[in-house]
C-alpha cells in the first residue's frame, strides 16, 4: 500500500511514484496515463478513478478534479492527493464513496504545472505565477531588481531598508511588524519594503522591481474571453497555447462525460464560481439558483465561504480577468465548476467579516496584530522570520525578514496541511452525486401476433441534476439528447420505431419548488420508448440507452 502522509509537500518524483504505486495496488480503481507534457518535458499525469467492474470510465457521470495550475500553489496537489487516498482508503466502507465509485468516475491531475511547483520547491526556490517558460520575452532582465533567494537559506522574504523616504514604519505595539507612514508624519525611523533579491546594473539611486521573465498565467490562457497582453497579462500569445493548458483541454473535449468540476488553488480560503468577467444576472437563473444551492453545500461541509469571483472577489474594481479555467468549463460546456482557493491565514488569526480582496489595501491595525500572535502562539514563530542583518552587494546593510509568504501565506504549513484539506473529498462526492444518472426501470415484450412483439423500454433520470446538467449546455447545444438504439436478431424486421433516435433531455429533482403543493411537470425524469418487431421466437433482442453525461444502460430480451 502506498506510504503517503499530509504533513509535506512532494516534490515530482516522489509524487510520480505515489501515482503509480496507487494504480498498481488498486487496479479495479485506479488507473493512470500521462495526458502530456509541460513545457520542461514532465509527464503530466492523470488518474481515472472508478470501479472498472461496474463498467468503464466513459459510460459513466465523471466529475474533474485538478491542483497546482500556479507554480507555488503546491496545497491544491496535496489536496488532489488526499482526495485519491480517500477514494481508494474508504471504498468498501463508505456507503457514499462506494456508490459514487461504482456509478460514476474521476479525473483527477494532481499537478497541472510540474514545472513551476518543482521550481517553488527546489532547495533554492524560484518563484513565478505559472509555466516556466520565458514570456513575453525570452532575454533575462538587464536591470532592476529580481525576487530570489539571496543568502541561500531556501527562503524569499523581504528587505528592509533604511530610508527617511520610505513609506513604512514598525508597529508601536509589534516592531517586528512594518505599518504604513502616516500621511503627513515626519521625525520617525522610516524603510523602504522590498523582494528579497539582487538588483542588476544598479545606478545607485533607482529601484525598479521587476517580475520574472516567466510572465505566463496559465489560468488566463483557457480560450473564454481571451485576451491579449496588453489588456490581460500571461496569457500567452493566442488561446491554449502552453502544452499546461492545452492538456487540458484536449483531454475534457475528449470526455463529454463531464458534468461538473474542482480545481484546487490557493489562498483565501473560498469556494469560488464564474463568472470573472460578468455579472450574475448573466446566468440562466435556474444555474445561478443552482450553483448557490451547491455553494452552500460546500460551505456547510467545509466552512468556506462560497462567493462570485465578479461580485466578490476582483482585484480592482474596474478591472475583470479573463481566460480563466472555471469560466471556460461553466460556459463552454455548461457544467458547474468551482475554483477552491485553500488557506486563509486571517481566518486562521481570528479575524472575520474582512473582504478578501480588498484587505490587502485596506485593514485596521489590529488584524496586523492578530497575525503576529498567531504566528508566535500557532505556528511557534515559524510563518514570521525575525528582521536579521544583511550586508547585500549592491545596497549594502540591509535586513531581512517577514512573513515567509510560500509556507505561510501561500500553502498552509506542513503541520496544518491535513487539517485544512480533510474536508473537501466529502464534498467532492457529494458533488458528483448529484450528478444526472440514467437507471433502467423497465423493460416489457409483449408478444402481439404471430411472430410480432411490441418491445417496450423505459428510462429514468435518478439523478437530482438534469441530464443536460445546466441551461447553459442546452443554450451551448453541447449536450445531446438520451439516444435509445435497438439491435434486432438476424432475420428480424423492424415494423416501428427506429434503430437509433434521439430523444429529450431528461429532468432532475433540483428545480423542483420548495412548496410541496405545487405542480412538479409530471414524468419529466422518465422516457419511454417501443418498438415493434417482427422475428422467429428465441431471438435476442439488445436495447441500448444513452447520455453522453448520464451514462449507458443495457438491456437484453429473449423473445419467447
Amino acid at each position: 500500500m502506498p506510504v503517503i502522509t499530509f504533513d509535506r509537500y512532494y516534490r515530482y518524483d516522489d509524487l510520480t511514484r505515489l501515482l503509480h504505486e496507487f494504480a498498481t495496488e488498486y487496479p479495479n480503481l485506479i488507473k493512470l496515463q500521462s495526458i502530456g507534457k509541460s513545457h520542461e518535458g514532465r509527464d503530466v499525469w492523470l488518474v481515472t478513478a472508478t470501479n472498472f467492474v461496474t463498467g468503464p470510465d466513459i459510460e459513466k457521470p465523471a466529475l474533474w478534479v485538478d491542483g497546482n495550475l500556479h507554480a507555488s500553489e503546491v496545497a491544491g496537489s496535496m489536496a488532489v492527493m488526499y482526495f485519491i487516498n480517500t477514494l481508494v482508503t474508504r471504498y468498501g466502507q463508505d456507503a457514499n464513496i462506494t456508490t459514487a465509485l461504482d456509478t460514476r468516475a474521476f479525473y483527477i491531475v494532481p499537478r497541472v504545472n510540474p514545472d513551476g511547483a518543482e521550481w517553488a520547491l527546489a532547495d533554492k526556490p524560484r518563484i513565478v505565477r505559472s509555466s516556466t517558460r520565458p514570456y513575453p520575452y525570452d532575454e533575462e532582465p538587464v536591470e532592476g531588481l529580481l525576487q530570489e533567494d539571496i543568502d541561500g537559506d531556501g527562503r524569499i522574504l523581504t528587505m528592509r531598508v533604511l530610508d527617511p523616504n520610505g513609506a513604512w514604519k514598525p508597529h508601536p505595539d509589534d516592531p517586528r511588524l512594518m505599518i504604513r507612514r502616516g500621511p503627513v508624519e515626519t521625525g520617525g525611523t522610516y524603510y523602504r519594503l522590498l523582494p528579497e533579491g539582487l538588483l542588476r546594473n544598479f545606478d545607485g539611486v533607482t529601484i525598479q522591481v521587476r517580475g520574472p521573465k516567466e510572465g505566463l498565467d496559465l489560468n488566463r490562457n483557457f480560450p473564454i474571453g481571451w485576451r491579449q497582453e496588453n489588456e490581460q497579462p500571461g496569457a500567452g500569445p493566442y488561446p491554449v497555447s502552453e502544452p499546461e493548458s492545452r492538456n487540458i483541454v484536449d483531454f475534457i473535449v475528449r470526455h463529454p462525460n463531464l458534468t461538473g468540476v474542482i480545481t484546487f488553488h490557493t489562498f483565501s480560503g473560498l469556494l469560488l464560481r464564474p463568472y470573472d468577467d460578468r455579472a450574475d444576472d448573466e446566468f440562466p437563473p435556474e444555474d445561478l439558483w443552482t450553483y448557490k444551492k451547491i455553494g452552500d453545500q460546500g460551505t456547510a461541509m467545509t466552512g468556506y465561504p462560497n462567493i462570485s469571483c465578479y461580485h466578490e472577489f476582483r482585484y480592482h474594481p474596474k478591472k475583470v480577468t479573463t481566460g480563466a479555467f472555471d469560466s471556460w468549463m461553466y460556459d463552454h460546456f455548461g457544467v458547474f465548476t468551482w475554483t477552491v482557493e485553500l488557506w486563509s491565514p486571517m481566518r486562521q488569526a481570528g479575524i472575520k467579516d474582512y473582504k478578501f480582496i480588498d484587505w490587502f489595501r485596506e485593514h485596521p491595525l489590529e488584524d496586523d496584530l492578530k497575525l503576529m500572535q498567531w504566528n508566535d502562539n500557532v505556528l511557534s514563530g515559524k510563518g514570521f522570520v525575525d528582521w536579521y542583518a544583511f550586508n547585500h552587494p549592491q545596497l549594502g546593510k540591509v535586513e531581512l525578514g517577514g512573513w515567509d509568504s510560500m509556507n505561510a501565506w501561500g500553502n498552509p504549513p506542513a503541520e496544518f496541511l491535513e487539517k485544512e484539506i480533510q474536508p473537501f473529498p466529502d464534498w467532492i462526492i457529494w458533488h458528483t452525486l448529484i450528478s444526472p444518472k440514467l437507471a433502467l426501470r423497465e423493460v416489457r415484450v409483449k408478444p402481439i401476433g404471430t411472430d410480432a412483439y411490441c418491445i417496450r423500454l423505459v428510462v429514468e433520470n435518478t439523478g437530482w441534476l438534469p441530464t443536460n446538467v445546466t441551461k447553459k449546455a442546452v443554450e451551448k447545444k453541447v449536450s445531446r439528447g438520451v439516444i435509445c438504439e435497438i439491435k434486432i436478431p438476424k432475420g428480424a424486421t423492424l415494423q416501428s420505431g427506429k434503430v437509433r433516435e434521439e430523444f429529450t433531455q431528461l429532468e432532475g429533482r433540483a428545480y423542483k419548488s420548495a412548496f410541496a403543493d405545487t405542480w412538479e411537470g409530471g414524468t419529466d425524469d422518465r422516457l419511454k420508448v417501443e418498438w415493434v418487431i417482427r422475428a422467429p421466437k428465441g431471438g435476442k433482442v439488445k436495447l441500448v440507452a444513452r447520455h453522453e453525461r448520464a451514462g449507458v444502460v443495457r438491456a437484453e430480451v429473449i423473445l419467447k
